[in-house]
């Protein structure tokens, strides 16, 4: 069966301008076209997904085309020797604790005034330490609390924030949808009565030729009668 050429054009200023592979225009009103659930659909198109993926068969390589990536651009050092020891298969090291060590001098060092002023330095520089540290923590616990509650506020901003935009895109997806299901009905509606136009407008002209036939049928034989008159009348004559 044969479809004007207008009702193609017609269906794909519904559908829009976009092309697939091969520049085939996608001509499909899925909220208007009826008969998906038709015997048969589904395997024609299976039959069709088949076709084409004959046709247009991956390769091993569907990615040569571009350049060799770089992977260790972002690699630090500590990365790098990292990665290098996970390949050696070699253990980590364990966390040094050396530094929080206080050692005395050596049994050689007993007398040596320096050795006894360098772990003396030693010493208070660990205990200037642990002080920061206790302050830390006396500074931690009269204000971390206060500082992750505004954490958390910022968190559930940013949630609140999200799910305004979520809802945002939901809203412009459905509003899209509904507007695209309006144009697709109202171009299907328009489809239907083109369509019944082009119908009756072909059986109009079925008539017309069936008349023009019949008229030309008429036309031959009054002209073949009138021959055969005027044939009769001549040989009365003579």
């Amino acid at each position: 069966e044969l479809v004007p050429a207008i009702f193609t054009q017609e269906k794909i200023k519904m559908a829009g301008t976009s092309s697939v592979a091969g520049e085939v225009f996608v001509d499909a009103l899925p909220y208007f076209d009826q008969g998906y659930d038709a015997a048969g659909v589904r395997e024609a198109a299976a039959a069709l997904v088949e076709e084409e993926t004959r046709r247009y068969r991956p390769t091993k390589n569907y990615l040569s085309y571009l350049p060799t990536p770089d992977f260790s651009t972002f690699e630090t050092e500590i990365m790098r020797n990292e990665f290098e020891r996970l390949a050696a298969r070699q253990p980590m090291e364990l966390l040094s604790m050396k530094r929080y060590e206080l050692p005395a001098p050596s049994s050689g060092q007993k007398n040596d005034i320096t050795a006894w002023q360098e772990c003396v330095n030693n010493s208070m520089a660990q205990l200037e330490h642990q002080a920061v540290r206790i302050e830390n923590l006396e500074l931690m616990s009269q204000y971390g609390s206060n500082a992750w509650k505004v954490y958390n506020d910022d968190l559930l901003h940013m949630i609140e924030l999200s799910q305004k935009e979520l809802q945002r895109f939901r809203k412009l997806i459905q509003d899209l949808n509904w507007q695209r299901k309006s144009d697709q009905l109202t171009g299907g509606a328009k489809l239907r009565e083109l369509e019944s136009n082009w119908v009756s407008l072909v059986s109009k002209n079925y008539e017309i030729e069936r008349a023009i036939v019949q008229l030309e049928n008429e036309v031959y034989q009054l002209k073949q009668q009138q021959g055969d008159e005027n044939k009769e009348n001549i040989r009365q004559d003579f």
